[in-house]
């Protein structure tokens, strides 16, 4: 949430309008109110320059911006280890104040750090946590890749249950289980149709499946349900070689690699965090 937070007498203040490629600067000195504008690109050799002309004023800095996606990250960690203090500013709070202002929402680059300016001369900022500098930058990367890793399974699970079986093994569903657990998928990937079932006996079939399915309790009951239901099955009768079942095959196997990645990324997660007292 936004609050107010005093700024300092006699600070200089420093406003960026952050872009993937510029950011549009905006300075005001306290003595007059004073202003400078200036574009900084996203360089290397900007950003020192940058950092070298704002220390050379000699005076606190007080630097303020909007989250812009990433962009905002590498210039704001450079000014951080540059010594200037970094304020956050709310997108939503910063939409509104310029509405207030402007008496309209139209956004543009220049209007948008004369805002920041204002925002920051009176205080309606938050404070600024580099991830990086706090330490926390790899947790950081492995909650954000856990959650797109776990929304990418979801749908590639969603698509095998209310896609790919409804074709070509409908009534092999009801085994399906948790959506954590591997052996559902590597059964299917194995035998993706009731043909590829049925072209076995029920031994040869046991024999095959018994590896797949893991530590379950009533192994063979299992087993046996799942072969008598292929028999059963009201599937189209697509070949196990024809593209379709290689498309099946292909979903079934980017399912199995991201069960895999989530399960790496879980484990980093408990090695870093296993002695935090909070965990």
């Amino acid at each position: 949430m936004t609050k107010l937070t005093p700024t300092p007498a006699g600070a200089v203040l420093v406003a960026i309008d952050m872009s993937k490629s510029r950011q549009e600067v905006l300075i005001e000195r306290p003595e007059g109110g004073r202003r400078r504008r200036m574009t900084v690109m996203a360089t290397r050799q900007d950003y020192d320059g940058f950092a070298e002309q704002l220390a050379a004023i000699g005076r606190r800095i007080i630097v303020g911006f909007e989250a812009t996606g990433n962009y905002h990250r590498t210039l704001a960690h450079r000014l951080l280890t540059a010594g200037f203090e970094l304020r956050l500013i709310s997108s939503v709070a910063l939409a509104r104040t310029r509405e207030a202002l402007h008496n309209g929402w139209d956004k543009n680059d220049p209007k948008d750090a004369q805002v920041i300016l204002h925002m920051l001369r009176i205080g309606a900022t938050q404070r600024y946590v580099d991830p990086l500098a706090a330490g926390i930058n790899d947790l950081q990367e492995l909650s954000k890749t856990h959650e797109t890793i776990s929304r990418m399974k979801t749908q590639t699970w969603h698509r095998i249950l209310t896609h790919y079986l409804p074709l070509y093994f409908p009534e092999i569903a009801r085994f399906a289980g948790n959506s954590r657990s591997d052996w559902f998928l590597a059964l299917i990937e194995r035998f993706p149709t009731p043909a590829s079932i049925t072209a076995l006996d029920a031994g040869a079939f046991s024999a095959a499946a018994w590896p797949l399915i893991g530590r379950k309790v009533s192994k063979a009951r299992l087993i046996n349900d799942i072969y008598e239901t292929a028999c059963a099955s009201v599937a189209l009768p697509v070949p196990e070689e024809s593209a379709a079942i290689t498309m099946f095959r292909m979903v079934i196997a980017q399912g199995r690699s991201l069960i895999q990645q989530r399960d790496e990324i879980e484990r980093l997660a408990h090695d870093r965090l296993a002695e935090h007292v909070d965990y």
